[in-house]
């Protein structure tokens, strides 16, 4: 299923093909302080289907104990320990690497002080106060120019050196906010230094995740492409994107084999639905009673039909052809009259601009 580049059709839901569910959490399950509307319902749907529910985060600014608390309180079910975040990855990356008791130098928050304790490492703050043998960054709405000062000495002095995560933004209410991979690129401007990477788009979070609950069948739930949906891909999962967050119908139009979802959804209950899957005849796409083909470099809505979504994904796929044409690979599509036919379908929905 996983390795085809296009969408994919389901006749039942998700619910009832796979076992796991492996979700990001900001911009699918919550963004910011608040529940994204309806998620808490449609996970609780999800469970009663006898689905496990896993929460598998690039954000490594807190624990997983308190993000669990954080979903209760929004009204999700979650227990601690269905909790992933990409500052466990990191450090058992280095648990395996140094001696146990060894000192790594945290540019990031809570969520990596515990982490790295949890494995074993003595988590430090300063250069010249604690000589570190490694150094860890990961986000934290609390960083500030010392503490980005002292990673850049760290990675100047030659010492190992893993992010957590490269996400140039976070979802917020107010739109993207600057992400990990923003701070980290301020330590290899001032460096010119490469880190190891521990969270997505690497697949060690989610192959983990699935091992730790013993899935025979997950799929991966996220909002990114470059992160999440890559992610998927190089696990060699079936990813569903929703358009909760990050990135919505005008960057799936663009999107490239290697971070393409194989489900299009409005949100988590997309997870109780059953997906149309594409039909493709001579450069046309039809999902449902929706049709849509690239003509001069756009795509061009032949039948908008009755389901936005579904013209979304006719959209999308339409556009995925034309790119995959070896005379036109690279080549970008107008998105501009699709955008404008699904707000024409559904006047109010999650299509981006």
């Amino acid at each position: 299923m996983s390795s085809s580049s296009t969408l994919i059709g389901l006749d039942r839901a998700p619910a009832e093909e796979f076992d796991t569910v492996l979700l990001d959490l900001d911009g699918v399950v919550y963004i910011g302080p608040k529940a994204v509307p309806g998620a808490p319902e449609a996970l609780d749907r999800v469970r009663a289907a006898g689905v496990r529910t896993a929460f598998v985060t690039n954000n490594a600014s807190r624990p997983p104990r308190v993000v669990a608390g954080h979903l209760r309180e929004l009204g999700v079910h979650a227990e601690d320990d269905d909790v992933v975040n990409s500052a466990q990855a990191a450090s058992a990356l280095f648990a395996k690497r140094l001696p146990a008791g060894s000192q790594v130098l945290v540019v990031g928050g809570l969520g990596l002080y515990e982490a790295l304790e949890e494995a074993g490492l003595k988590p430090v703050g300063s250069m010249d106060d604690d000589e570190p043998v490694a150094v860890v960054q990961g986000f934290t709405p609390d960083v500030n120019w010392q503490l980005l000062v002292e990673g850049t000495r760290a990675v100047r002095a030659g010492l190992p050196w893993i992010a957590t995560n490269m996400d140039a933004t976070v979802p917020t209410p107010y739109g993207p906010a600057p992400g990990n991979g923003t701070m980290v690129q301020a330590v290899i401007t001032a460096t010119g230094v490469q880190p190891e990477v521990a969270g997505k788009p690497q697949p060690t979070l989610f192959t983990e995740a699935a091992a730790r609950y013993g899935s025979k069948a997950p799929m991966v739930v996220g909002d990114r492409l470059d992160t999440d949906l890559e992610g998927a891909r190089a696990a060699d999962l079936p990813g569903m994107i929703v358009l909760t967050g990050v990135h919505r119908v005008k960057d799936l139009v663009a999107a490239t084999p290697a971070v393409r979802p194989h489900l299009i959804a409005r949100d988590l209950s997309g997870l109780l639905e059953p997906h149309h899957g594409p039909s493709v005849e001579n450069g046309v796409v039809t999902v449902g009673s929706a049709r849509a083909r690239v003509e001069n470099g756009a795509v061009v809505v032949l039948d908008a039909g009755q389901d936005a979504l579904d013209l979304a994904r006719a959209g999308v796929v339409a556009a995925w052809e034309h790119q995959d044409a070896a005379e036109r690979a690279g080549d970008p599509v107008d998105a501009q009259a699709l955008l404008k036919a699904l707000y024409a379908v559904e006047g109010d929905g999650p299509w981006g601009r």
